[in-house]
């Protein structure tokens, strides 16, 4: 198996989207801070305050032992236990005869050590015992939950001290941790928070641009924010409206275009028609090409602008295109889902069906059309048994005016605007056209809808 570059590695589990990055670029520098701070903590706060309190109950145990070495006696002995137990927090227990088998400590780092400095508790212990009592200590930090064991060898006896866990705990630990922990969250929180909100506008421009590419009616968006993504927003809604304004131009022009266009040819027609001789029926042939290049290049060029996006059932728009054919005397095998309801401009996409469906039965004597849902789109497929478009032609026609002299008749086509045409409907619903091979032999169409 091919391993992955570090970086692609590293890219492949980074967040995908901008809330994602934006929070792992608050949060990064953020992670990274609290553990300098936690490394200065443990550093140098934990380490002073667990020496300074090692110090202080190994200094009360070598005070319990000078005061036992000055007072001897059972019942100076005595007040000397009850003084350090009132006072001190310690439990004293005289154990005579015996002797310790064993020095150290039991239970390792009994607390949360220096780990960051390479300081332990334990170290603090047995350096301040070895410094204020001098003698061999064993130090049992596992057997009690709340407490600490110190067997201190005597003499002729084992003293064994008592003390509770808060006297080498503190407290400050765990406040800090909390507070770090907390404000960590909440920081987090408040990030988030801040950042749903600018993403959230950046996804709306992002739906609005791509509801205006697919030809659909954008809605008046208040442009929110931050400020580039409120300039980003009024930009598009100038680009929006100078795009408008282009289209409407365009298709008052093409109206004076085809009124000036077809007035001349009308009165051709009918000057033809009045005269006698020679050449006048390829004459007529010539105005009546002119004629329908003038109506498909007008079509092609206004791209059912005017035409409004709606829900359509394109199963339904299929049938009746079929059963035009079909009424033509045109044999058409279709197969299609029910209810394949998406935002269409209804007479486009008939319009780009007839003539894809007419190329392929003027060129084939088999055709077979499905349309079904695939993912989040819909796709319909037209096959035929014909002769076909060659693989390195296939980009070349959907050229305006082409056409192909060897796979395609020009006597029986069009003017070489049917696929010209029908990809710029399909890509402006948001689509896209292919041209494949067919099962058949011939071609397959593959029309890709987004749903």
């Amino acid at each position: 198996m091919r391993r992955l570059p570090f970086a692609a590695m590293i890219k492949s589990v980074l967040p995908k989207g901008l809330l994602g990055r934006s929070l792992l670029i608050l949060v990064t520098p953020m992670a990274l801070l609290q553990l300098v701070s936690a490394y200065v903590f443990y550093g140098t706060h934990w380490d002073m305050v667990t020496r300074r309190l090692s110090t202080g109950l190994a200094g009360d145990i070598g005070a319990v032992i000078e005061m036992m070495r000055s007072y001897p006696g059972e019942d100076n002995r005595a007040r000397i236990f009850e003084t350090a137990r009132s006072t001190m927090d310690l439990r004293l227990t005289l154990k005579e005869g015996e002797v310790l088998e064993r020095t150290g400590m039991l239970g390792g780092r009994p607390f949360l050590s220096g780990w960051l400095s390479g300081y332990s508790l334990e170290d603090n212990l047995v350096g301040a015992l070895a410094e204020r009592v001098g003698r061999p200590v064993f130090i049992d930090a596992e057997t009690y939950e709340r407490d600490i064991v110190f067997d201190v060898q005597m003499p002729s006896a084992v003293l064994e001290v008592r003390a509770s866990r808060k006297r080498l705990y503190s407290p400050t630990t765990m406040i800090f941790t909390l507070w770090m922990v907390g404000t960590s969250l909440l920081l987090v929180a408040v990030a988030t928070i801040f950042m749903r909100n600018q993403v959230r506008a950046v996804r709306r421009l992002a739906a609005a641009a791509d509801a205006f590419g697919k030809g659909r009616e954008v809605p008046y968006f208040k442009p929110e924010g931050a400020a580039e993504v409120r300039q980003a927003a009024a930009a598009f809604r100038m680009m929006q409206e100078r795009i408008r304004r282009q289209v409407d131009q365009r298709t008052e022009m093409l109206a004076g275009v085809s009124h000036d266009l077809k007035t001349p040819l009308t009165r051709m027609k009918l000057e033809l028609a009045m005269m006698k001789g020679d050449g006048i029926g390829d004459l007529l042939g010539d105005v009546a090409e002119m004629e329908g290049m003038v109506e498909g290049y007008l079509a092609f060029a206004r791209g059912e602008a005017g035409e409004k996006v709606d829900f359509n059932d394109l199963s339904e728009l299929m049938r009746e295109v079929a059963g035009k054919c079909r009424r033509e005397g045109r044999e058409i095998a279709l197969t299609c889902e029910d209810q394949l309801v998406l935002p269409l401009k209804p007479q486009a996409i008939s319009r780009c069906l007839a003539n894809l469906i007419g190329n392929a039965v003027r060129y084939a004597g088999q055709v077979v059309v499905q349309a079904g849902r695939q993912g989040h789109a819909v796709e319909v497929i037209i096959d035929d048994d014909g002769p076909g478009i060659p693989e390195d032609k296939r980009k070349e026609v959907f050229r305006a005016f082409y056409r192909l002299e060897g796979s395609r008749n020009p006597k029986t086509g069009g003017v070489g605007l049917g696929l010209t045409i029908a990809r710029d409907v399909v890509r402006g619903h948001g689509g896209e056209i292919f041209l494949e091979d067919s099962p058949l032999g011939g071609l397959r169409v593959r029309l890709r809808l987004p749903l």
